[in-house]
């Protein structure tokens, strides 16, 4: 992994040695970080084959609330898969709140507890722009992965952002209660994994603090509305995704007939917590999705 700086508005950088141009880039211009983002790092793992001769995806992985994107990767451990299917990870950190916990700007539930109206649409944003100039990032595969807070903020970056974001893989997260406030210009596939015993954010929708989120369900029901897909989603069967619990636990259910370059997926994990044991195969699995999923 190595550290990329963010930096504040017209500080130039230069590219790494056999970065890519990026679609966004003439061919060479010095990368410059958007206006909106001040000093912020992430860390980038590039992937081994990495030459810079073809477009990568990227995968940016958007950690839990108290969590970091270290922590995050050690927990979904993305960056051996990236290894083996070739692709960048993007593994950033939120702002630390005043109890020293780091959150993401998500939803009006989760996870500004303080109002700070920290941008964190313009910081991932910025991110993709930022490896996009410095390597070779194919633009009809830039995907999100996130866990609790981060999977409120993958949801948003989808609606706010679906001209960039292809898919996105939510474990433990669930769109804004309002889904009027989701106006995708694009459609975006979905998929969200919930255990349906989490107490934390709970699968039947509830409460963080006074404002509410949806359940895993109506969350997966309004992109299947956005998306253009069947209102009724079919029973696509089971996977092993947790394995303390017996047999193939999770079922999945998928809306059919979306608009192109739409998804719309629910993965229940029956017995599952709100941080589930993850079987090994779990990087495998949210890469499969994701990479079944380009932008046409």
């Amino acid at each position: 992994m190595r550290a990329v700086p963010l930096l504040i508005a017209l500080c130039a950088c230069a590219a790494e040695p056999g970065a890519g141009t990026g679609a966004e880039t003439p061919a060479g211009a010095r990368p410059v970080t958007p206006p909106e983002v001040a000093v912020r790092p992430y860390d980038l793992h590039v992937p081994g084959g990495y030459d810079g001769s073809r477009p990568f995806p990227l995968v940016v992985l958007l950690h839990g609330y108290g969590a970091s994107g270290t922590l995050q990767e050690a927990y979904f451990n993305l960056t051996r898969v990236a290894d083996s299917a070739g692709f960048l990870c993007a593994t950033p950190d939120g702002t630390l709140d005043s109890t020293g916990k780091r959150f993401w700007n998500a939803t009006d539930a989760c996870c500004d507890f303080a109002g700070t109206g920290v941008d964190d649409v313009a910081y991932v944003r910025a991110i993709i722009d930022d490896v996009s100039q410095r390597y070779s990032v194919d633009p009809k595969r830039v995907y999100l992965v996130g866990h609790s807070n981060g999977g409120f903020l993958s949801h948003r970056l989808a609606c706010e952002l679906s001209g960039r974001i292809a898919a996105i893989v939510s474990l433990a997260g669930a769109q804004a209660s309002d889904v009027g406030r989701c106006q995708p210009a694009q459609p975006v596939a979905v998929l969200q994994v919930h255990g349906d015993l989490d107490s934390v954010i709970r699968y039947g929708g509830g409460r963080l603090g006074t404002k509410s989120y949806p359940s895993a369900s109506d969350t997966v029901a309004a992109w299947a509305m956005l998306n253009g897909c069947d209102a009724v989603p079919t029973d696509a069967g089971v996977l092993n995704v947790e394995p303390n619990i017996p047999g193939d636990e999770t079922r999945v259910e998928r809306h059919g007939g979306c608009r192109a370059g739409g998804a719309a997926e629910l993965w229940t994990i029956r017995g599952g917590a709100h941080i589930p044991w993850l079987v090994p195969g779990w990087g495998g699995l949210v890469w499969g999705f994701l990479a079944a999923h380009p932008k046409p």
